[in-house]
């Protein structure tokens, strides 16, 4: 089986070692960006199976960043899942246009387990 390759985009290093720590461990290659932008050609240059979306970064919000990448034809295929602290997490998902989405802070087991799903389908 080809390692899946998850890319994740949050401005928050203890989100990101986690992620990572969690994703690794499940046999996962990752790569992680604090911010979003030129986020088509971050995206493109590591071409991940998953993206992990937060809504607060830097210059480019999550909303908008996400917008992007669906709005290209040689990414639009690779699932978004938005994750944020914010308690709109589920209208700002839909509004960006993500595959799925995550409350933060969130279960590790509703963690893995929406990775299991993501990669799925």
């Amino acid at each position: 089986m080809m390692n899946k390759k998850v890319f994740i985009f949050d401005d928050n290093t203890d989100i990101l070692e986690l992620c990572t720590l969690l994703l690794e461990d499940a046999g996962y290659q990752i790569k992680t960006s604090a911010t979003s932008n030129n986020i088509v050609d971050q995206v493109s240059a590591y071409m991940p199976d998953l993206i992990f979306m937060d809504n607060w970064l830097p210059d480019v919000g999550g909303v908008e960043a996400t917008q992007e990448l669906k709005n290209d034809p040689n990414l639009k295929h690779i699932p978004v899942i938005y994750f944020s602290a914010n308690n709109d997490v589920k209208a700002l998902a839909e509004k960006a246009g993500a595959d799925y989405y995550l409350a933060k802070p969130f279960d590790i087991q509703d963690f893995e387990e929406m990775v299991k799903e993501s990669l799925a389908s």
